[in-house]
């Protein structure tokens, strides 16, 4: 591969990241976007400190967390990829909205996700994801999902 080609993965593995939930995909996804198991850091968000959990249970988390919620739509932006070998780091905007339904309520959170990667046979997967809020607003609307 050559770094053209890899820093164009990793932007596109942020995409499949974010389609994880915006599109509810929690079925084939998830294997294509993490390794299995993965290091999990939303400490700033959940108050649940930095935790290695295996892909399944956290596809069921990941399901759960997002069910109360009508619609989600994350925008990850501006990654700034540090490319080494078969490793990655990749620090990125992120301003995710979440919708409860039947109403205008929203929870917005907007910071940075200081993401790992790893290039497998199968490509590029995420081995940590850790998220940092730098604003929220109706915080206490994760109740909802988290």
């Amino acid at each position: 591969m050559t770094e053209p080609q890899d820093r164009a993965d990793l932007v596109e593995l942020l995409g499949k990241y974010a389609d994880i939930a915006d599109l509810k995909e929690f079925t084939d996804l998830p294997g294509r976007v993490f390794t299995d198991p993965l290091t999990l850091d939303f400490e700033s968000v959940t108050g649940i400190p930095p935790t290695t959990t295996p892909l399944a249970g956290y596809v069921e988390i990941l399901r759960a967390s997002f069910a109360p919620f009508a619609a989600t739509h994350h925008a990850i932006t501006g990654p700034v990829i540090t490319l080494d070998g078969d490793r990655a780091t990749i620090h990125a905007h992120v301003r995710a909205e979440h919708w409860l339904p039947e109403t205008s309520d929203r929870w917005l959170v907007a910071g940075f996700y200081d993401n790992e990667a790893v290039r497998t046979p199968d490509g590029w997967r995420l081995t940590r994801v850790k998220l940092t809020a730098s604003h929220q607003e109706n915080q206490h609307l994760v109740a909802a999902g988290w």
